[in-house]
């Protein structure tokens, strides 16, 4: 047993928090002094894992755990691995028999996290996540929620009209069954769904960033929605099989076409449609061959063992 896993055997706290840290020097300091004022039943601990980002993030971490007044542990990541990521390194950390996940740029009022907590643990859920009544992201963040959302409904099992906030409460038992995966992408919610359905949901406040910007870019986005789509579902390359199977429809439609103008005697014409069809089942053809790729090059970077991330430090509070 590492030790690790002898520091995780029994929950010694009631409710752990892991916040991702990235671009957060602004922000990360009143959180933590938020939770800190938090009256929580069994007591808490915060898990910050920072994942090389730019800004000193690392340094007012390190200097907020020194004048910890509850139990804070600082993980540091060697490089950028993203959220989801960050969220499963700090799971193999916690000790609380209930862990919050929450971000560092205070859109969740810390004051919730009581809330969340006594509805998982009183509710009979194994899993809580939060909605709200208003988001207070920019538009293209909404909307790219809402179309993960959708994603999420069609790949994988999720409960109908569930949203899936990073803002969420699991029992322990949940945390260490995910954390099992030691694949090099992870996404988190998809894990938590293929290990329980027991879920509730709990409305919150949702506030306006006060410091910078949102960490979350289109292209990160589009990573997030890769990792959903080719590490929970085998549906797009279903799709692929269907779209060859509508393309070989049409070349035996314009075959059979070609065959009656010869038989009827007219010569067959038409080189500008020979070429868009064939452009077209070509382009289908390389579509089909990117998304078996991607499936493949998943495949050889898990079998050769590439890192979900790598931990370059931890540091706890005295």
């Amino acid at each position: 047993m590492s030790a690790i896993d002898a520091a995780r055997a029994e929950p010694s706290i009631g409710l752990s928090i892991v916040v991702p840290v990235y671009n957060g020097a602004a922000t990360v300091g009143g959180l933590v002094h938020a939770l800190e004022a938090l009256e929580v039943d069994g007591g808490l601990e915060i898990i910050l894992v920072y994942d090389a980002s730019p800004d000193d993030s690392l340094a007012v971490c390190r200097k907020l755990a020194a004048e910890a007044k509850v139990p804070i542990t600082v993980i540091e990541h060697s490089r950028n691995y993203g959220e989801h990521n960050a969220v499963m390194t700090g799971y193999r950390h916690v000790r609380g028999a209930y862990v919050i996940t929450m971000d560092d740029d205070l859109q969740n009022p810390p004051e919730e996290v009581v809330r969340l907590y006594d509805a998982c643990r009183t509710g009979g859920h194994d899993v809580v996540y939060t909605f709200y009544a208003k988001k207070q992201h920019e538009g293209w963040r909404n909307l790219g929620s809402q179309f993960n959302s959708w994603l999420a409904g069609v790949l994988m099992d999720k409960p109908k009209g569930l949203y899936l906030s990073s803002f969420r409460c699991i029992a322990r038992f949940v945390a260490d069954a995910i954390t099992r995966y030691e694949g090099p992408f992870p996404y988190v919610d998809g894990l938590i769904l293929q290990v329980t359905q027991r879920i509730g949901t709990l409305e919150v406040k949702h506030l306006a960033r006060m410091e910078g910007r949102s960490n979350y870019t289109l292209r990160r986005l589009i990573r997030l929605w890769s990792a959903m789509a080719l590490g929970f579902s085998v549906l797009p390359l279903r799709i692929s099989a269907l779209l060859g199977l509508i393309s070989a429809g049409f070349g035996l439609l314009a075959l059979l076409w070609v065959l009656i103008e010869a038989i009827f005697g007219s010569t067959p014409t038409g080189w500008a449609s020979i070429m868009a069809i064939s452009l077209l089942l070509g382009g289908v053809q390389l579509v089909m061959l990117g998304v078996v790729g991607e499936y493949v090059g998943r495949l050889f970077l898990t079998a050769n063992r590439a890192p979900q991330a790598t931990v370059k430090s931890v540091t706890r509070s005295k």
